[in-house]
This record gives C-alpha cells, sequence and structure tokens, in this order.
C-alpha cells in the first residue's frame, strides 16, 4: 500500500511578498511585482523587465562562513524553509533526532560562477576567489547549504528540470514518501533575479518588451503577449507521511493526491501538444480521481506565443467539456523559472485555503485557443477543494501535480 504524503508546512520569498501573509494578499488584490530596471538597459538587455526581490539581509542570522556560502538564491530559500518549518511545527530539535530529506529544484548559479571566471580573468590567481565561490557556484547550492544549515540526515539533491525543477521536486519526493523510504522531506525551488542569470534569455528575444506598462507586461493566454517577463525568489513546502503528520501533531494543510511526468521528445525549446497531454493524463491517473473534481487549473503559461498556445490545448483535450478556471499566476509574478512549480503549489494552496482564484492578469483578448478554456480576469470568489498545477521546461521536461484541500 502506498502511504498517503501530505504538506504540512509552506515558506515564500518572492516578489509578491515575503512570507505567506503578504503574498496572500498581493494574490487576493492581483498585485504584479513586476518592474522596468534601467541597470539591465546599461547592460544590453533588449528588455529591462524583471521582478522586483530585495536580497535579505542575513547578518546577525548567520555567521559570517554561512553567509559566504549562500548564492542569492540560497539566501532566498533559507528564508522560506524557515517560514515553512516553523509553520509544520518543526523544531531543530526534531531535526536532530529524525532523517528528514532536501530535494529542491535549482538549475543555475550564474552570479557565482560570473564572479569567479572575471576574478580568474583579471588577477590572473585563482587564491583570490574565496572558500565560498565553490559552494555558492555548485548547481546543488541551494540542497547543500540548507542541509548543512538545518542539520538534515535524510535525502539531499538538488532537481535540475528547467522550469519544472520545483513541481519535479515535490513529486519525487512524494514517491519517496509514498514508498516508505522517507518520512519528512523539504522540498521547493529557488531562482536568482540577477540580470547574468538570464542575459541569454534576453538574447534570443524570449522576454517582453512592452516596457511602458511594466505590470502589463506578463499577459498569459492574451492574444497580444509578447513573451516572458523573468523572476524569481525561493519557496519551500515541508511534505510527509500522513502517518508522520498525525503522529506528531502536525497542522496538514493538503495532500499531493497526483504527480505525472513526461517527456516532449521533441525540440529544445519549443513545446509540443502531446508531452503536456499525457503528463496530466498520468497525474490524473495516478491520483484516481475524476477531472469533474479538480476545481482550478494553474496553468505553466509563461506568456510566449506557442507555450501558451500549446498547452491551451494539452488543457482543452484532457478535461474536454469540463471547464475549471484557468489562471496563470506568472501574470503578477513573471516566469520564476526553477522555483515556479515550488511557488505556484504555495499560490493555488493559499487560494484554495482562502476560497478565491487570483486574476489572470491583463488578459484581455483570447486567442483561438485560450477562448476555449475558462480564464478569469478578475478575482473569482470560489471554494474549491482541489487543483493540478502544471510546470514545463525546455527540453521537453513536464511535471504536473494534483493537490487536494485537507
Amino acid at each position: 500500500m502506498k502511504r498517503r504524503v501530505v504538506i504540512t508546512g509552506m515558506g515564500i520569498y518572492s516578489c509578491l511578498g515575503k512570507n505567506l501573509d503578504e503574498v496572500r494578499d498581493s494574490l487576493y488584490n492581483g498585485k504584479s511585482g513586476i518592474i522596468f530596471d534601467s541597470a539591465r538597459k546599461e547592460l544590453g538587455f533588449r528588455s529591462a523587465l524583471t521582478a522586483q526581490l530585495e536580497i535579505p539581509n542575513l547578518k546577525g542570522i548567520l555567521s559570517r562562513n554561512q553567509r559566504v556560502y549562500l548564492p542569492e538564491q540560497g539566501s532566498y530559500a533559507y528564508v522560506a524553509t524557515v517560514e515553512a518549518l516553523r509553520n509544520a511545527q518543526i523544531d531543530q530539535d526534531y531535526l536532530d533526532a529524525h532523517e528528514v530529506g532536501i530535494l529542491y529544484g535549482n538549475d543555475s548559479s550564474a552570479e557565482a560562477v560570473m564572479k569567479s571566471v572575471d576574478i580568474m580573468r583579471n588577477k590572473k590567481d585563482t587564491t583570490l576567489i574565496g572558500s565560498g565561490a565553490i559552494f555558492q557556484s555548485m548547481n546543488s547550492t541551494v540542497s547543500m547549504n540548507l542541509a548543512c544549515l538545518f542539520k538534515l540526515k535524510g535525502i539531499n539533491m538538488t532537481v535540475s528540470g528547467a522550469c519544472a525543477s520545483g513541481s519535479h521536486a515535490i513529486g519525487l519526493g512524494a514517491l519517496l514518501i509514498q514508498w516508505g523510504m522517507q518520512d519528512c522531506i523539504v522540498c521547493g525551488g529557488a531562482q536568482e533575479v540577477n540580470p547574468y542569470s538570464i542575459g541569454s534569455f534576453d538574447g534570443i528575444s524570449a522576454f517582453s518588451i512592452r516596457e511602458e506598462e511594466p505590470t502589463k507586461a506578463s499577459r498569459p493566454f492574451d492574444r497580444d503577449r509578447d513573451g516572458l517577463v523573468p523572476g524569481g525568489g525561493a519557496a519551500t513546502v515541508i511534505i510527509e507521511s500522513y502517518e508522520s503528520a498525525i503522529k506528531r501533531g502536525a497542522p496538514i494543510l493538503a495532500e499531493v493526491c497526483g504527480y505525472g511526468f513526461s517527456s516532449n521528445g521533441d525540440h529544445i525549446s519549443v513545446p509540443n501538444v502531446d508531452g503536456p497531454s499525457r503528463s496530466l493524463e498520468m497525474a490524473i491517473r495516478e491520483a484516481g480521481m475524476d477531472i469533474r473534481n479538480i476545481g482550478y487549473i494553474n496553468a505553466h503559461a509563461t506568456s510566449t506565443p506557442v507555450g501558451d498556445k500549446n498547452e491551451a490545448k494539452a488543457i482543452a483535450h484532457v478535461f474536454s467539456d469540463h471547464k475549471p478556471e484557468v489562471t496563470s499566476t506568472k501574470s503578477m509574478t513573471g516566469h520564476e523559472m526553477w522555483m515556479a512549480g515550488a511557488s505556484e503549489i504555495i499560490y493555488s494552496t493559499l487560494m484554495m485555503k482562502h476560497d478565491f482564484i487570483a486574476p489572470n492578469l491583463n488578459f484581455e483578448n483570447p486567442d483561438e485557443d485560450s477562448a476555449k478554456l475558462n480564464i478569469p480576469g478578475q478575482r473569482v470568489d470560489k471554494h474549491f477543494d482541489t487543483f493540478l498545477s502544471n510546470s514545463f521546461g525546455f527540453g521537453g521536461t513536464n511535471s504536473t501535480l494534483i493537490i487536494k484541500n485537507l
């Protein structure tokens, strides 16, 4: 018998807020976190649009060495994880006495690598790079840092699956718990927001250039969308077996009911319809659920012409005549990339817990495919008990999660 997997804690640090309460209010009020960053123009960016985040000041909280080892996205992840553990009622004594694991989504640490290379090139002396550089620049930087900071003793691994990384981390963690290999895992996703991390995306014209109105630039599913807006931060979700949660009297927020995945087996950057459809179908099959029980879909939709079109086709194909509300919270946050699959679970859970669906901002004119979906441009006050969340990434990686209210 597979064990049930539940969510007992959440933590968030994003352009919508530095904690769950701030983020919930932004979602409820349809508040965008997108700005124009003039410094990006000085670097030669085609688009200066980005999410706005303040890097946490951890001085006095972590030692100097601990801070030196953390990259930008690691500091976001630390703050989010502190909140998630607190809300799950897990303290350091519990972590010391149990094998709690970590699976965290992260697929770059560009700024740390760039700084190290610059020192080598300019100073011609590798000893000047510093002892923290290696721990900041490795792709596994977030999981290795958090595992040491919180003294975690279970699985310790970074999940790198492009923009599906955070979602895959939760899905893979759920599998380990279902089959009894772990009782509790810290899952999540983190994304750096500095310009160096996404310059190559700008170079292939992936970003919106609607710079005159930053908050209207990210417009998933809208006919006039012209590209995504980069975002970032970190999101942490504590998942554990139902038995573990009951035993320690933990607050149970929701249940991870289904995890689906697939590969497009096609173009490296252009998504198709078949891959996402199979991911959706697998999640629904694993959840053993009638699609009519799914009350909301948080779409991957990043505001790109082809991506949104093909996801709309996949959703319409799988859900047929059942039309739950479909929105993309990326209309407010931009594309949070490696973080998005985890943050969108938190955004959707907050909405589910507070009986509303945040608006798909800037959805003014549907196209041929989005017209087939139920996409609200304004907040919907509605109770729902189950949602589905899509996350897709470069290389054709797809992840779908189904979460049920408890």
